[in-house]
């Protein structure tokens, strides 16, 4: 027996019943749109002030234009490869942040955080393990200490991740371990978590302000740093190859087309494949030909991007080419954030906490338990940051973490888009305003200007983009009503 057409004609019974079945449950999914009407629809949604990250984009374009009017070496390859090196931490830093600026928190304390850790890291290196006789027996003992409290608050939390990697940390500390750069950095990783644990438990379960708690904590950490380092001391990691080429090292030229391949390539399969997998269930989508679009752009830049970051851009006799492995590193954070905020229930429980905290907690989300979770994640990746950003100064002083870190990181989250208000911001904000950031401070030095002019024009950037996010809420608010 043939199947009958649906009332439009165009769909089989199967076909009509699982467009149906899409329709009652996700309603306002179903209306399909040209590539004009999403392109009106675009400039509709920025007209009523949702800008997301073009602000951003537009001054990074009008940055580039500049520093390379004015300085020939802006767009050297050398500069450029130098230029992704110099920003990688700080916007590894401020994505951590985005997690905390999307409940409407602030982790001031996340920069220093990043320099404890950096601290213990080439302290454990430099000490051959022994960090009981670096650090003294007292501050050992309470450094032991504190990586059990965070373990013991993780778990009354049951925020498992974080119990496992505290206590990780506590192991390696009391083994007196050989130094290993991948022990240093498994190491410096899991004292951040245990320091986002105990940041974490003060604001959800406490009830602190995150202002005043990160605030006494920045403080607490820098004085830290400086009893592990000591005042006008120095920590050399640069002796070691592992820990010196994170920031420093490059992929081989093969290497290199072959994480393109991977990039490329794993991103066209998952756009496609989703764009496909609504358009098959019936639901609302981009326009193919936009996708499509996307997908080539994303190629043809990544394909020569690759191509000049493989010629050799090296001054002496001395070849340097390749991709820069903190360009692997940061994308692959970003790719992990982004599905972790897009396509997991945790990442919708945090725009839905943002949003909304009462409404969140009566849909029964475990509102305390995932707010401290984002200073978990914030500390996290403040260590991982700051093995990058050790890695390519190759030592740890006392100001690390310290100075500027902080503004810069949470400046490139708010530059890219991230609201201070919470609820509105992605990972790629962090890119992209890590970017501008990088950007200014590497355009600057080449034009010889001193840090007095850097600070200034960075905090104009950023006033900036902070009274663009008040003025477009307060535009898309009056368009709503």
């Amino acid at each position: 027996m043939t199947e009958k057409p649906s009332a439009t004609g165009t769909h089989t019974a199967p076909e009509e019943a699982k467009r149906l079945s899409a329709i009652s449950d996700f309603g306002i999914d179903t209306t399909s749109k040209t590539t004009g009407e999403a392109l009106a629809d675009y400039f509709a949604r920025l007209r009523g002030g949702e800008l997301g990250t073009l602000p951003a984009l537009a001054g990074l374009v009008v940055l580039v234009i500049y520093f390379a009017s004015q300085s020939e070496f802006f767009l050297s390859l050398r500069n450029v490869a130098n230029l992704f090196a110099q920003g990688a931490g700080v916007t590894i830093i401020a994505m951590g942040l985005v997690f905390v600026l999307l409940l409407g928190e602030i982790d001031l304390s996340a920069g220093t955080a990043s320099g404890v850790c950096a601290s213990i890291m080439a302290l454990h290196l430099v000490r051959n393990g022994n960090l009981l006789g670096g650090m003294g027996s007292t501050v050992f003992y309470v450094f032991c200490a504190l990586l059990v409290i965070g373990a013991g608050l993780a778990a009354l939390l049951r925020i498992w991740v974080g119990t496992a990697l505290s206590l990780v940390a506590l192991v390696i500390a009391l083994s007196g371990a050989s130094p290993n750069p991948w022990l240093e950095m498994l190491l410096a990783l899991c004292v951040g978590t245990a320091i986002g644990c105990i940041t974490g438990f003060l604001v959800s379960k406490i009830g602190m302000p995150s202002f005043v708690v990160t605030l006494a904590l920045f403080i607490t950490w820098q004085g830290v740093i400086l009893k592990l380092i000591g005042q006008g001391g120095t920590l050399l990691i640069s002796p070691d190859p592992v820990l010196n080429g994170v920031a420093n090292g490059n992929l081989t030229v093969f290497g290199s087309w072959v994480f393109f391949v991977i990039f490329a390539g794993g991103y066209a399969a998952t756009a496609l494949g989703q764009h496909y997998r609504r358009l098959n269930r019936g639901l609302v989508t981009q326009p193919t030909v936009l996708v499509l679009v996307k997908v080539g752009a994303i190629a043809v830049l990544g394909a020569v991007g690759t191509y000049l970051m493989t010629l050799n851009r090296s001054a002496t006799a001395l070849e340097i080419s390749g991709v820069p492995y903190v360009v692997p590193i940061a994308l692959g954070l970003m790719v992990v954030g982004m599905y972790t905020l897009n396509r997991t229930r945790y990442g919708r429980h945090i725009y839905a906490v943002g949003g909304n905290t009462e409404a969140a907690r009566r849909a029964g989300i475990n509102v305390p338990k995932l707010r401290a979770s984002v200073f978990v994640i914030s500390s996290s990746l403040a260590a991982i940051g700051a093995i990058v950003y050790s890695s390519k100064v190759g030592s740890v002083d006392p100001q690390a973490g310290g100075l500027n870190t902080l503004l810069f990181a949470v400046g490139s989250a708010v530059i890219g888009g991230t609201s201070l208000f919470g609820g509105k911001g992605k990972i790629t904000d962090a890119v992209i305003g890590g970017t501008v950031i990088a950007v200014v401070q590497n355009g600057l030095g080449l034009l010889n200007y001193g840090a007095a002019e850097v600070n200034i024009i960075t905090g104009i950037v950023l006033l900036i983009a902070a009274s663009v996010d008040a003025l477009s809420r307060r535009r898309a608010a009056a368009a709503k009503s």
